[in-house]
């Protein structure tokens, strides 16, 4: 495990990207964190305003637990605002919020409340992801990142439809319209927006009824919620949105049909089976090999959901569908070639120009 304690270079990115979201001093920052956040991350977000002269204040609320229900990892929705007025008020007042919790408040239900913002003020919200400070600051968005990100953005909110396959088997199918899209990369300067830091990712949420057809998970793709490497060989069968078989042998495969019976059981529907979101990664400075270089509790894995090429497939919460669930998959892929309509761009696992 690497030393989680304050280094200069670590501040020096906080700093960058601090400078990135316009901050300006006098600004006020909300640096938002729970009892199990990594305590490093404040401290450097802390330090970093500072030098910008930014009037900071930390808010540190209880971490949540829930002891009747499956294990969930990688959902994106903390559970640490348990709608507290004064908190939410506390964040929505501010010029710029840092998110330091465990999750983040991407899919947080309080979220909107705050974006919407108050006293005249709509923050600008920055999920600092749970990363070690070494994986932040190898990661800072440079001059290419925001471009290129919203070039992408146009063209899925211009297709219709989306094409997915590869030599390992995937064919899959989805369709765009009424999706919502979105993406990221890494910083953002408009009031009442989010973004997550490490950023490089374009992404749709489809409509109910959406998604067709077989996602096949190679040898090294990617699944996330389990921060492991697939070994080998799963097949997802997917109908009218839902994962309906689960094909393969080996310890992946059985370990996925036991999380996604786990939250099926647990809430009794099959929202978790349900897609989520779908997209690609964009982030040419993001690796699809850095899991393998750093201990499970050092990582939360949003490198590899940004690694340039990647196909991202993830599973559960779906508001623009209308389906809820705290059991979440996220599913990189390599090697696809992604289609937007009949343009193809990505190409093999590779963006296309």
């Amino acid at each position: 495990m690497l030393q989680e304690r304050i280094e200069p270079a670590w501040i020096d990115a906080f700093e960058a990207l601090l400078r990135r979201c316009a901050l300006n001093a006098g600004d006020t920052v909300a640096i938002l964190c729970e009892t199990q956040s990594r305590p490093v991350l404040p401290e450097l977000a802390r330090l970093a305003a500072a030098r910008l002269g930014g009037r900071s204040f930390t808010l540190v609320l209880p971490s949540v637990f829930e002891s009747k229900q499956p294990v969930s990892r990688s959902t994106g929705a903390s559970q640490a605002l348990q709608n507290i007025a004064p908190v939410i008020m506390a964040l929505a007042s501010s010029t710029l919020v840092l998110d330091c919790t465990v999750e983040g408040l991407m899919h947080a239900p309080e979220l909107p409340e705050i974006l919407k913002g108050a006293n005249g003020t709509r923050p600008r919200v920055v999920y600092i992801s749970n990363e070690h400070p070494e994986a932040l600051a190898r990661l800072l968005p440079d001059d290419t990142l925001e471009p290129r990100v919203k070039a992408h953005l146009q063209r899925l909110r211009a297709a219709r439809a989306m094409r997915v396959t590869s030599a390992a088997g995937t064919d899959l199918h989805i369709a765009l319209h009424g999706a919502a899209v979105g993406g990221n990369w890494g910083y953002t300067t408009r009031p009442g927006t989010l973004t997550h830091w490490p950023g490089g990712i374009a992404l749709a949420f489809p409509a109910a009824g959406s998604v067709n057809g077989r996602l096949v998970l190679n040898t090294g793709d990617v699944n996330l919620t389990f921060k492991r490497y697939v070994e080998q060989p799963v097949t997802l069968t997917i109908e009218n949105d839902h994962v309906t078989r689960i094909d393969g042998t080996g310890v992946d495969a059985e370990l996925m049909r036991s999380q996604f019976a786990a939250w099926g059981t647990h809430e009794g529907d099959r929202a978790a089976y349900a897609v989520s979101h779908v997209g690609y990664g964009l982030n040419d400075g993001a690796r699809w090999d850095s899991m393998a270089l750093y201990d499970k509790r050092d990582f939360n894995g949003t490198e590899l959901r940004a690694f340039a090429g990647n196909f991202l497939y993830s599973t559960g919460a779906n508001e623009v569908a209308g389906r809820y669930t705290a059991g979440h998959f996220d599913l990189p892929l390599r090697g696809c070639t992604v289609a937007l309509d009949d343009a193809v761009v990505v190409n093999a696992g590779k963006v296309v120009a």
